[in-house]
């Protein structure tokens, strides 16, 4: 049996509809083509490893396509399991996790050495060419050291520059990088921190000057009521989030991502979403369709 005879058509859809899609998706398709896309992968929204591998097809389809996917990931749920296993309690401080010495060798051991690979073996597997690189790599992330409210919070840094030359060769040679969120100190500071993965992501899309970043996550998006997905706030203006938050539409663990969508906007990315990462394939509903998901700050 060949290949092509493998790929069996979903049932539910006759022959029209089908032609329908495709014809649909067209425009995009040749929009897309060439351009580069920074797509953040969420710690919360890789725990179903059936959707995980949904995702991986989604940018592997896009890389096939020629589309340039660099992937930077998470990895809080993960890093809370192995200290757990480890004995060591969590502790966080104003919604920063506190890293000490010990902790930040298990964040590295998790990010780069586990997390990383495992993501770029499914793309591997599923036929796409992946690299594994973290923020150490070629000095791809510099950070500082930072406080938050004055209080030290171990080896916790914020991203100061992004040399993106690494992955702009990968992308060169139709590589997916997949990079994890440990970066190196500045000016001569050896240390190794933990950077927010959101904010390194935004950053990465800016000096990369990729055409959309998105956010995939394990929330609908924005909702103007939380316990009502159908409140969705599918488009923000820039202008209109300070209002948004000080109502309390945009609050909690929503505020960092916003800001990190302000951020990459304001940096010159033409487009920045937060999408549901929990529904199959949204990454191509997202791309390909006029009908978008989740939530677009323009």
């Amino acid at each position: 049996m060949s290949e092509k005879e493998n790929v069996k058509a979903d049932p539910r859809l006759d022959n029209e509809t089908w032609s329908s899609v495709l014809v649909q998706a067209l425009p995009y398709f040749k929009h897309w083509v060439g351009k580069i896309v920074v797509v953040k992968y969420g710690g919360n929204a890789m725990l179903n490893e059936e959707l995980k591998r949904d995702v991986m097809e989604d940018i592997v389809l896009l890389n096939t396509i020629g589309i340039h996917v660099v992937l930077v990931h998470g990895g809080g749920p993960e890093i809370n399991n192995m200290l757990n296993r480890v004995g060591k309690e969590s502790k966080f401080v104003n919604g920063l996790r506190y890293t000490d010495g010990e902790t930040m060798e298990i964040v590295q051991m998790v990010l780069t050495g586990k997390l990383n690979k495992d993501i770029a073996g499914i793309l591997l597997q599923q036929g796409g060419k992946a690299v594994g690189l973290s923020g150490v790599d070629s000095g791809l992330l510099r950070a500082r050291k930072i406080e938050k409210d004055g209080v030290d919070l171990g080896y916790v840094g914020e991203v100061t520059e992004v040399h993106p030359e690494i992955i702009q060769s990968l992308l060169d040679q139709n590589f997916i990088p997949v990079v994890s969120t440990v970066a190196i100190g500045m000016d001569g500071d050896t240390a190794r921190y933990n950077i927010n993965a959101d904010t390194a992501a935004a950053k990465i899309a800016i000096a990369l000057k990729a055409e959309k970043f998105v956010q995939l996550t394990n929330v609908p998006g924005v909702l103007r009521d939380v316990n009502d997905p159908s409140s969705l706030l599918q488009r923000i203006h820039l202008n209109d989030v300070d209002s948004l938050i000080e109502k309390g539409i945009i609050a909690g663990g929503m505020i960092p991502k916003i800001e990190c969508c302000r951020l990459a906007r304001n940096g010159g990315v033409p487009r920045t979403h937060i999408i549901d990462g929990r529904v199959p394939h949204s990454l191509l509903i997202e791309m390909f369709s006029d009908r978008g998901i989740g939530t677009m700050i323009y």
